[in-house]
């Protein structure tokens, strides 16, 4: 919350791109960081998928049809005409994403963004991820999605009950984890 403006921090600092996130004003903040929520539809409120995405390259200041072409690598054959509440939840994922990533934030997080997809759509995301990381954005994953870990994070931070339990290199953290190894041993 601290890291997109909605909370202010009880302790410490929190500096992305050198602005302090709840005293940026959202259109700024947009184009610095960018939060696709564990519930996409809470970043989704026009009647259609042009709409959102007119919507997103506006607030983004993004040419005309990123969005759009964002949406299209993502969720191919989704119709501009379609209302996002007529899409499956992963499909509403990737349209909230699409959206968020109109601006090119430096800095993505994402919450649970595996939930709701398909393998299909799963690949997608991870290739879109990956293209992302290697152009330089930094990516915060909150995930249960051990396979989702493994393929992608260089870092992981488990958490049990709020408290930092392990924090290293992925190989490191994931494969000498008591609650993640077998999982791991299963995918790799």
């Amino acid at each position: 919350g601290s890291l997109v403006g909605l909370v202010e921090p009880r302790t410490g600092q929190v500096r992305v791109g050198g602005a302090v996130p709840h005293r940026t004003a959202p259109r700024e903040l947009v184009r610095r960081v960018g939060l696709v929520p564990q519930e996409p539809r809470d970043l989704l409120y026009a009647d259609t998928v042009a709409a959102e995405c007119a919507a997103a390259d506006r607030d983004a200041q993004a040419a005309p049809g990123t969005c759009r072409a964002l949406v299209e690598e993502l969720l191919p054959g989704v119709g501009g005409g379609t209302h996002p509440r007529d899409l499956s939840e992963g499909q509403r994922l990737a349209l909230a994403l699409a959206v968020v990533l109109a601006a090119r934030p430096p800095l993505l997080l994402l919450d649970e963004p595996t939930r709701g997809l398909d393998y299909g759509a799963k690949a997608r995301l991870v290739a879109v991820l990956r293209a992302l990381a290697a152009e330089g954005h930094a990516i915060v994953l909150a995930t249960h999605d051990v396979e989702l870990a493994a393929d992608l994070a260089h870092r992981v931070v488990l958490l049990a009950e709020g408290e930092v339990i392990a924090d290293g290199p992925m190989a490191e953290v994931v494969v000498s984890s008591p609650s993640y190894a077998p999982q791991v041993a299963k995918i790799l």
